[in-house]
């Protein structure tokens, strides 16, 4: 299966959903619309949405740290939300819920970061 990304550019974040399976064979890809999403709309905060992303390796583990870096060293803030049970495990093994926030839904993601301005 491939992997499809949407980008909505909200009042307060860029919106990124994946959809799909994020591996090394996806990675590049991903990595490279992301930062060129992130460049372009000038973005200060990121919510990534993984509801439809049904599975991930630790490829694409690296491109979600490498993209939480990219915009907390703007000054702003990464917010990952309706993670899958799968991908949300091998959240859990990796330790990334320590460093990056996870919300259950868009909504909950867009509001937390708006109490964090």
């Amino acid at each position: 299966m491939s992997l499809q990304i949407e980008f909505e550019q909200g009042r307060r974040a860029l919106i990124v959903r994946l959809k799909g399976e994020l591996d090394h064979h996806t990675a590049d890809v991903v990595k490279a619309r992301m930062e060129e999403a992130i460049a372009k709309e000038h973005t200060r905060h990121l919510i990534l949405s993984l509801k439809d992303l049904s599975f991930m390796d630790s490829s694409g583990l690296g491109v979600i740290l490498g993209r939480y870096k990219q915009i907390t060293s703007k000054g702003g803030k990464m917010v990952v939300c309706d993670v899958a049970p799968a991908v949300y495990r091998l959240f859990e093994l990796s330790g990334m819920f320590k460093i990056v926030s996870i919300q259950d839904n868009e909504r909950n993601a867009m509001s937390s970061l708006e109490v964090a301005l």
